[in-house]
């Protein structure tokens, strides 16, 4: 006795037509095959498991109105509703997906990006398509990029560049960024003196694998700037408070310092005469993988 490790599902699919078109004729019709490939094909099942399945004593393959099970027959085919059932369920649930009427979509931000740029896209996502479940996970850049990888996300956007071969990374916007200082060490000239005395201040760093402190440790760098003294801190918005209470100097995001600079609390520097810096924000997928329809629909609706 040799039963095969699996079913063939072709072959259970034309027993079960079998047996609930009571005969084979009507079977090969709603199949669209042969008769003849309708019987070859019960007796393939039969062959394959080694069990007679319709009891031919009753007529039941040579066209009577009834088909009789055995014992046998009958527990496959119980099993066989069973497995169909779960079929027209998976299929069904795979239909809704793609009419986005279920399903998740995980967005990875670094946390300027989740806190000042992506909430307004998220939230017109949330309105056109109720049905899909939106969960988007702040970190770092570092983190951001490794849940790209582990594929906990499906696409991500932040602040630093990413070099990774195994990660799509395409630029998404750019991002105003500024110098702040307390407002009485920026004077009114709304500068200092030069590289020297800007070494000589407290500069606030966010904390390493942060796309924010690569992009001011390379500014720094290119303006010749070595500060001697340096605090962590693992957020823009605690930095700029900080700056504001004269812990020291930074360089943040414009869009996060907005309302310090109005109301006064803050005032910005420029670097060497430069008046304006920038950095780019990037989108991350995983590279060669397929994007989902909630996904796609996301992607869809951006600038």
């Amino acid at each position: 006795m040799n039963i095969p490790h699996s079913l063939n599902l072709h072959l259970l699919r034309v027993f079960v037509a079998v047996v609930e078109q009571q005969g084979f004729s009507r079977a090969a019709e709603t199949m669209f095959i042969t008769q003849s490939a309708v019987s070859k094909a019960v007796r393939e099942l039969e062959h394959q498991l080694d069990l007679p399945l319709i009891d031919r004593a009753s007529g039941g393959a040579r066209g009577m109105r009834a088909i009789r099970l055995t014992e046998g027959g009958q527990a496959l085919y119980e099993h066989a509703r069973g497995i169909f059932a779960m079929e027209r369920i998976a299929l069904e649930d795979i239909r809704e997906r793609v009419g986005l009427r279920k399903g998740v979509l995980r967005i990875g931000a670094s946390t300027t990006v989740a806190g000042y740029w992506l909430p307004v896209h998220v939230a017109g996502y949330a309105r056109r398509h109720p049905d899909i479940r939106t969960q988007v996970m702040v970190a770092n850049t570092a983190q951001i990029a490794q849940a790209i990888i582990d594929c906990t996300v499906d696409a991500a956007f932040v602040e630093g560049p990413v070099d990774d071969p195994r990660i799509d990374r395409r630029v998404w916007r750019g991002e105003a960024l500024v110098v702040i200082a307390p407002d009485d060490l920026a004077g009114s000239g709304g500068r200092l003196a030069s590289a020297a005395s800007l070494s000589e201040q407290t500069w606030l760093l966010r904390e390493e694998g942060s796309g924010t402190r690569r992009v001011a440790e390379r500014l720094l760098q290119a303006h010749g700037i070595t500060p001697k003294h340096q605090v962590e801190i693992g957020s823009n918005e605690a930095i700029a408070r900080a700056v504001a209470a004269g812990a020291g100097v930074a360089i943040l995001p414009s869009v996060v310092v907005e309302d310090l600079i109005a109301m006064r609390r803050v005032r910005t520097l420029s670097l060497d005469g430069q008046a304006a810096l920038s950095r780019r924000l990037y989108r991350l997928e995983l590279l060669n993988r397929r994007r989902s329809p909630a996904l796609e629909a996301f992607l869809a609706q951006l600038p």
